[in-house]
C-alpha cells in the first residue's frame, strides 16, 4: 500500500488554516480611478512646449486668436518673428523693450538683436512664451517680440509748416481708404525718397503706423511725418485755401500724370485705394484727376507702386 494511505493505520494530518494577507491583496485589485486627461500629466507642459517651438520653427499656423476688444490709440504695438525684429533693430525702428522667452533656443538673429537693442538703450525683457503669445495676439514670434511706442501724429498744417521751414515747395501725400499698414510703409519709402514732406491720413477706414507699416518703411517712418485727420476732405479743403493744388491719382481719371501742369506748384498728391479708387468727396476736392498710363492687360497697381510712380514724375518735373 502507498505510505500515508487511509489503509496504513495512521490518522491523515489536518491541514490548518492557511496565514492571511490582512485584505491587502483585496485593495490591490481595486481601481485607482479614472484616467487622468493629458493636460493633468506630469510630463505635458514639457511635451506641448516642445511642439510649439518645433512648430513655430518651421512656419507652421497657429491657432487663429480669440476675438479681441479694439486696441486702444496710446498702446503700443509689437513686431513677432526673429527675421522681423533683427530688421526692425537694423533699420532703426524706435522701440521701447525688447521681449525673449526664458530658455529661447539662441541663433545669430537672437543674439544680434539682443546686441543691438544693449547698444541702443532698449531695455531687453526675459518672459514666458504664455506671455510673448498675448503680447503677439496670434502671430508667430518664434520666442522673440520687439515693442513698439505708440506713434506720434502730426496735426496736417504741420506738414506745410516743415516745407516753409525748408524754404521748399510744399509736396504732401494724402492716403484715401489705404487699409493695408504695407502700403502706408511703402508709401513713406516712396515719399522720402521723392521729397515729401509728409504723408497724410484719415483717421478712420485708413492704416495707421503700426508695426507692418514700420517694417515696410525700412526705417524712414522715423524721419517722414505723418499726420492725421478726423475728416480727409475737410483737411484737403483747409490745404486748397492755404494755396496748395490738390491731384487725384485715379484709374479712372482723364489726364496722364506726365501731362498735368501743376506739378510744380505746391502740391497735394491724393492716393485712393487699390480696386475702389477715390471716394466720391474726396473726387469733389482735387484740382486735377489723374491717372498713370499703362497696358490694358493690368487694371490697376498697388497703391504703394502708384504713389512711386507718381511722385517720381513730380520730382522730375520740378528738376526741369
Amino acid at each position: 500500500m502507498a505510505a500515508g494511505g487511509r489503509a496504513s493505520g495512521r490518522p491523515a494530518k489536518k491541514k490548518g488554516p492557511s496565514k492571511g494577507a490582512g485584505g491587502q491583496g483585496r485593495r490591490s485589485l481595486e481601481g485607482k480611478g479614472a484616467t487622468p486627461p493629458a493636460e493633468m500629466r506630469h510630463w505635458y507642459k514639457d511635451k506641448a512646449r516642445t511642439e510649439r517651438i518645433a512648430r513655430e520653427d518651421r512656419g507652421g499656423a497657429r491657432r487663429p486668436a480669440p476675438a479681441r476688444q479694439r486696441r486702444s490709440e496710446d498702446a503700443p504695438e509689437y513686431i513677432g518673428g526673429r527675421n522681423p525684429v533683427l530688421e526692425a533693430l537694423q533699420a532703426g525702428v524706435p522701440s521701447s523693450a525688447l521681449y525673449v522667452a526664458q530658455r529661447i533656443d539662441n541663433d545669430d538673429r537672437v543674439r544680434d538683436s539682443i546686441r543691438i537693442a544693449a547698444e541702443r538703450g532698449i531695455a531687453l525683457l526675459e518672459v514666458s512664451r504664455d506671455k510673448l503669445d498675448r503680447l503677439s495676439e496670434g502671430v508667430v514670434h518664434q520666442g522673440i517680440a520687439l515693442q513698439i511706442p505708440a506713434y506720434d501724429y502730426a496735426h496736417p498744417s504741420d506738414l506745410v509748416e516743415l516745407a516753409q521751414d525748408a524754404a521748399e515747395v510744399p509736396l504732401i501725400v494724402a492716403l484715401d481708404s489705404v487699409t493695408d499698414p504695407r502700403n502706408l510703409g511703402a508709401i513713406a519709402r516712396s515719399a522720402t525718397a521723392f521729397g515729401a514732406h509728409g504723408l497724410l491720413i484719415p483717421s478712420r477706414r485708413s492704416a495707421g503706423v503700426t508695426g507692418g507699416a514700420w517694417k515696410t518703411s525700412a526705417g524712414t517712418l522715423a524721419t517722414m511725418r505723418v499726420a492725421r485727420a478726423a475728416n480727409l476732405t475737410a483737411a484737403l479743403r483747409e490745404y486748397r485755401e492755404a494755396g496748395l493744388f490738390v491731384i487725384g491719382l485715379d484709374g479712372a481719371g482723364e489726364t496722364d500724370i506726365g501731362d498735368v501742369d501743376l506739378l510744380a506748384e505746391p502740391l497735394v498728391v491724393v492716393v485712393g485705394s487699390e480696386g475702389k479708387g477715390l471716394s466720391r468727396l474726396v473726387r469733389e476736392q482735387c484740382d486735377v484727376v489723374t491717372r498713370i498710363p499703362m497696358q490694358a492687360a493690368a487694371e490697376s497697381l498697388n497703391a504703394g507702386v502708384a504713389a512711386g510712380v507718381a511722385l517720381y514724375e513730380v520730382a522730375r518735373h520740378r528738376r526741369l
